[in-house]
């Protein structure tokens, strides 16, 4: 996984698996050091990269490749890549600035990354690199979108850009405008893969991936972020619930479940991009705990001015791997007596969201890492659970707790509530502290995301055991 330029490496692999050691020669000859300017710099540092692109496309697809081929691109990769991060540490704030026109105009994560595909060739991924990626299972994937990472790791780090894009992935997805007023309407919208709905004094989120019991994948993420929107923007509720839909799974026949967490299936079919992490983590999740963003005001809670509403989850049969995250943003957890949550992030061979970071302060370190490292399960109703859980009601009482619960939060009004969830993340996650920490999952996580562990986990612990789900 390092990234760390090394000089001394030796590319005698390069020339073993066929490639021409003139080529080889010139392109190390290329190798860049920052200078200090943005502009000279980027020529250097582009040349190189092109350079490295032309080597990795002389040998065969990955598919095809034999050992000697393959360890020659994963030298050539991380090489570039090395070089990647020296170029931001030089110049990611300045890039960003320039991207972002100082700071005045606010790109969504894939925007931005498009934008820098543009602006500096090779330092990310083009669109049409990706969608040659996109077509590909996950074992077969260059693993280009780790550069993604790369540079998306560097604008987090930066204080000034960091907190810059997170209030950009705080503002109302552009779709929801346009939604709004029908919603405001009628009470009701459907976007197949979730819906919101106004119920007394509440809107009801609810996932519907019913074939693979809920799971998140891309064609929920978008739809999740909108009723997350349209549930936080609706003048007429104070309280949000989130819920799962009616499932199809034989043993589940008919029975609402909270969540699978990421569709396992989708993943290894190369379906989930890299992005899809970062979307929704800083997305329609971080808009659960924090709320909703102005243009006019960082929402950094001691000074910002956020859009937001107490949330209460519904936990039916499970909550698993992303959906056992969602909780931890939960202001009131209900959960049947039966349900159990689990956080398989071993076995995934992922990092499970911002849960290393928001876990440990409900259960203690020990139970987190448990549940995280050796994939310990939490029955709702048990002592481990009930510090995740407030409440546990018998199979088939849920809509009567819901509205119980709703009616209780309701009452003290929505200043209240909203003042009391930001005095909370004052103290326990300012946007300062979610900044660093993504910075550091945006890095990680591309990296876990297109290892060969992740490969084989998915094979032993799901695949083989699915291949009909």
């Amino acid at each position: 996984m390092s990234v760390r330029p090394n000089a001394d490496v030796s590319l005698e692999c390069l020339t073993t698996a066929g490639l021409a050691g003139s080529d080889v020669a010139a392109w190390d000859r290329s190798k860049p050091r920052t200078t200090g300017g943005f502009a000279e710099d980027r020529g250097i540092f582009v040349r190189y990269w092109h350079l490295a692109e032309s080597l990795v496309a002389r040998l065969p697809k990955k598919a095809q490749r034999r050992a000697a081929e393959q360890a020659a691109a994963d030298t050539i990769k991380q090489q570039a890549r090395a070089a990647r991060v020296q170029f931001l540490k030089a110049h990611g704030e300045r890039l960003y600035d320039s991207l972002t026109h100082e700071r005045s105009e606010f790109l969504r994560l894939d925007e931005l990354a498009r934008a820098a595909s543009v602006a500096v060739p090779g330092l990310v991924p083009t669109p049409e690199q990706l969608k040659v990626e996109n077509g590909l299972p996950l074992r077969e994937k260059e693993g280009v979108e780790i550069d993604q990472g790369l540079f998306l790791s560097a604008v987090l780090a930066g204080e000034r850009s960091g907190n810059h894009i997170c209030h950009a992935m705080l503002l109302p997805h552009r779709e929801t405008r346009e939604l709004l007023p029908k919603f405001v309407k009628s009470g009701v919208l459907d976007l197949e893969t979730a819906s919101v709905t106004r119920k007394n004094h509440s809107a009801v989120v609810t996932v519907h991936n019913p074939r693979y019991l809920n799971a998140e994948d891309e064609t929920t993420i978008n739809a999740m972020e909108i009723c997350v929107d349209i549930a936080l923007l609706d003048p007429t509720t104070s309280v949000g619930v989130l819920r799962g839909g009616l499932v199809d799974h034989s043993k589940y026949k008919d029975r609402r479940v909270f969540g699978a967490g990421i569709n396992l299936t989708h993943l290894y079919e190369g379906r989930i991009p890299y992005l899809w992490y970062l979307r929704r983590d800083l997305g329609f999740v971080h808009k659960l705990y924090r709320g909703l963003a102005r243009p006019d005001s960082l929402p950094d809670d001691v000074t910002g001015d956020t859009i937001e509403k107490p949330w209460i989850a519904a936990v039916e049969a499970f909550a698993i791997g992303g959906h056992c995250q969602l909780l931890l943003t939960m202001d009131y957890v209900i959960a049947e007596r039966d349900a159990f949550m689990t956080l398989p992030a071993r076995k995934e061979g992922i990092i499970p969201g911002m849960a290393n970071m928001r876990l440990p302060r409900l259960t203690g370190d020990r139970i987190a890492r448990q549940a995280i490292q050796s994939e310990r399960r939490l029955a709702c109703d048990s002592p481990e659970g009930r510090l995740i859980c407030d409440e546990i009601v018998d199979p088939g009482t849920m809509d009567t707790a819901i509205d119980r619960v709703v009616e209780g939060l309701s009452s003290s009004g929505v200043i209240s509530a909203a003042a009391n969830r930001r005095a909370f993340r004052v103290a326990q996650e300012p946007l300062d502290m979610f900044r660093s920490y993504c910075a550091v999952y945006a890095r990680d996580q591309a990296f876990c995301h297109f290892s060969p562990a992740l490969i084989a986990n998915l094979e032993r612990h799901w695949i083989a055991q699915h291949r009909n789900f």
